[in-house]
Parts: structure tokens; C-alpha cells; sequence
């Protein structure tokens, strides 16, 4: 049988990730001295909503590999063989590192065992990964084999399109995710830049004026780059406002035709300690 695992910056639902029994090894957040689980511990709402007032930005650190051997081992023990394991991208975090260890580690401590493993950098962060990974899990419903599932990671992983923008670039530069330079243009023309991913660490694409504008690009990129023999899902996450992104998914549906599922998924505390408030962001398999 074949488990699908991540680390807890997919960001996808409970109800996903309980409906396809996929592992998490959550990150640590360092919040005022005090270490939290992602997910575990603390929910995003409980963390967007403190955000403004903490005194210094938390910190995040990747899932141990012993955090990812905990998971193979009680999988093993329920009759799970194959190991399929998407991490953020490897550009941005040390968790594709952490699992990699942990396969070598598991194959170290169990040399005659006949289980495999694999692991995958994603090259997305948040929903981007989390993207593969439901869209693996779809697959294997279909009768995807571990070998096919990997094929379809390995070649479309750097098919899968991220969008981001924020409120505020505070958290970005802090983080070290946006130069001063470019945040203080930010905010001299109140304009908010969209973000993308290239080669594994994220990058500017655009700047626009206000969400509306926001939303225009959004949506024209999507008619313009989307597979639609791929997509059958798009994904759009938020960071502390649902009602942008449910108006995101109407201008969508209104304007592209789309017939698949749009879900709506809030971000994780870890990667909103990076993105900070006002987070908006869109994925989907390009052409």
C-alpha cells in the first residue's frame, strides 16, 4: 500500500488530510520563547490573530527527521510498504533535507527491509506542494502505481503555478522574502506585489493597485497559462481574510469557464509567519 506524506507547510485541510490518510510532520514556530507544533499546538486563527501584537516575529524550524520516521513506522505496522514524501521546496526550508535523512536513517536501522521510499522538493512552498499532493492522492484513487506517482511528481512539479500577494511586506522583509528596496516601493505607491515561484525561492512578478487589480491579474494569468487537461483543482489559500479569497473564487468562476473544484484553504502558521496578514494566494498546473 502506498502513504503519502508531507510536512505540515502543504497546508492542506483536515478534512483532505484526514480523507486520504496523508502523514504531516509539523514545523516548530518559536513564538515569545515558547516552542509550538504547527497544527498541533497552535491554529492559524489563534496565531493570525496575535500576529499584530507579538513584539518580534516568530521563528519556524523544519520537522526533525525522527518526526518523519514516527510516521513510517506506525505506517509500516498498518500494513503500508511504499512511501511517497513531498516537502516544501528545498530552496526555502530544511524539510526535503529532514526527509531525506530519515529515508536514510529508516534504511540504516532496517537494512533487510522491503519497504521504499521517496522523497520529493516540491520547489513550491504552502499549497503548492500541497497541490501535488492532493493531486497525488486523486491519482492513486485512479490506480496510480508508486513508480507512476513518482514519474508525475518528478515531471510536474515545476508545473504547478503559484500567485501570492500580501497586505503588509513587513513579515516578507523581516524573513528576509523581499528586499527593503523593493518593500519600500511597496509602500510608497501602495501597491502590492504578486509573487511567484522560480527555481525553488519565491520572486516578484508584478505589482498592482489594490486587491481588484489583484484579482484582474489573477485571473487573466490563470486563462492565459492553465493546463486544463491537468488541472482539475485549483487551490487558493489566505492568510487572515476569507472574504477576498471567496471573492477570488467567484471572479473565477464567473469569468473562466472553470468546471473543476476551487478549494479555499487557509495558510498555516508556518508559513504565515513569512507571509504575514492579508495573504492571498492561487495554484494550479501550467501548460
Amino acid at each position: 500500500m502506498i502513504k503519502l506524506m508531507a510536512d505540515s507547510t502543504c497546508d492542506l485541510s483536515k478534512e483532505i488530510l484526514d480523507r486520504y490518510k496523508i502523514g504531516v510532520a509539523p514545523l516548530s514556530i518559536f513564538i515569545n520563547n515558547i516552542t509550538y507544533k504547527d497544527k498541533v499546538d497552535i491554529t492559524a486563527d489563534e496565531f493570525f490573530k496575535y500576529l499584530p501584537s507579538l513584539p518580534e516575529l516568530p521563528t519556524t524550524s523544519m520537522p526533525s527527521p525522527e518526526e518523519f520516521i514516527s510516521i513510517i513506522d506506525e505506517a509500516v505496522l498498518e500494513g503500508y510498504d511504499e512511501f511517497l514524501c513531498i516537502c516544501m521546496s528545498s530552496g526555502t526550508s530544511g524539510s526535503y533535507q529532514s526527509a531525506a535523512i530519515a529515508k536514510d536513517l529508516y534504511f540504516e536501522k532496517h537494512p533487510e527491509t522491503k519497504i521504499r521510499i521517496h522523497v520529493v522538493d516540491s520547489l513550491s512552498m504552502s499549497h503548492g506542494s500541497g497541490y501535488l499532493i492532493l493531486k497525488s492522492a486523486q491519482l492513486k484513487e485512479q490506480g496510480y502505481t508508486f513508480d507512476q506517482l513518482i514519474e508525475f511528481n518528478e515531471k510536474y512539479k515545476t508545473k504547478v503555478k503559484h500567485f501570492l500577494c500580501v497586505d503588509d511586506l513587513n513579515n516578507l522583509i523581516k524573513s528576509g522574502r523581499l528586499t527593503n528596496a523593493s518593500a519600500f516601493i511597496g509602500k510608497l505607491l501602495k501597491v502590492k506585489p504578486i509573487m511567484t515561484m522560480k527555481k525553488g525561492k519565491g520572486a516578484i512578478v508584478a505589482k498592482e493597485r489594490g486587491i481588484t487589480k489583484v484579482l484582474k491579474y489573477y485571473v487573466d494569468e490563470f486563462i492565459k497559462r492553465v493546463d486544463p487537461e491537468m488541472t482539475n483543482f485549483i487551490i487558493i489559500g489566505y492568510t487572515s481574510d476569507s472574504i477576498v479569497a471567496e471573492a477570488l473564487k467567484t471572479k473565477l468562476l464567473a469569468e473562466t469557464g472553470f468546471k473543476g473544484e476551487i478549494y479555499i484553504m487557509q495558510m498555516g502558521v508556518s508559513v504565515g509567519t513569512h507571509v504575514g496578514l492579508g495573504g492571498l494566494s492561487m495554484f494550479y498546473i501550467e501548460k
